[in-house]
């Protein structure tokens, strides 16, 4: 129990890398089958960028099943897909909703400063941690007006392709 308990977590944990290294080196360090999407997203804010991968995320979670059922390495993919939903979510209210507490705020304010004022920096979208790392964190000069424009940013109105996609996923049926 303890042992899935630390597995789930550390695949939560390392979500949030795999989210750095997506977003900072596939989407923008470099030009990549990423580069591309993510740039509509950039244009166009309301493009949920990952939506699309989820049937390629099921997809491998049944051959997880398959291959490992609930073991050890399908619990640690567990959590790494934990952590993939919890950014869906997060990145869906950062875009569309007010945030409802300082945590949500503070997301918000980088990710929006990531949009519209330094799209080489601040590429971790549910924590700050990779970009103190790996220093792409805009210089502390920068940062305090940077972040205060972004939080004064209106959410977005209006529907994502979130509803789009699901509603022609459902006509296909």
């Amino acid at each position: 129990m303890l042992r899935d308990a630390a597995l789930f977590a550390a695949g939560l944990f390392a979500w949030t890398l795999v989210e750095y290294v997506i977003h900072g080196t596939l989407a923008h360090a470099h030009r990549t089958f990423v580069t591309e999407r993510h740039m509509v997203h950039h244009r166009d804010p309301s493009a949920v960028f990952a939506i699309r991968l989820w049937p390629l995320v099921a997809l491998l979670w049944i051959i997880g099943l398959a291959s490992w059922g609930f073991g050890g390495p399908m619990v640690f993919f567990n959590g790494l897909l934990l952590g993939f939903a919890a950014y869906e979510f997060a990145h869906y209210r950062i875009h569309f909703r007010m945030p409802a507490n300082a945590f949500e705020a503070r997301l918000r304010a980088r990710h929006l400063a990531h949009h519209s004022g330094v799209p080489g920096a601040w590429f971790g979208v549910t924590t700050r941690l990779w970009d103190v790392v790996f220093g792409s964190e805009p210089e502390p000069s920068r940062r305090d007006a940077l972040l205060a424009r972004a939080a004064a940013v209106a959410p977005l109105q209006g529907p994502s392709n979130f509803g789009r996609i699901t509603r022609s996923i459902a006509a296909s049926r």
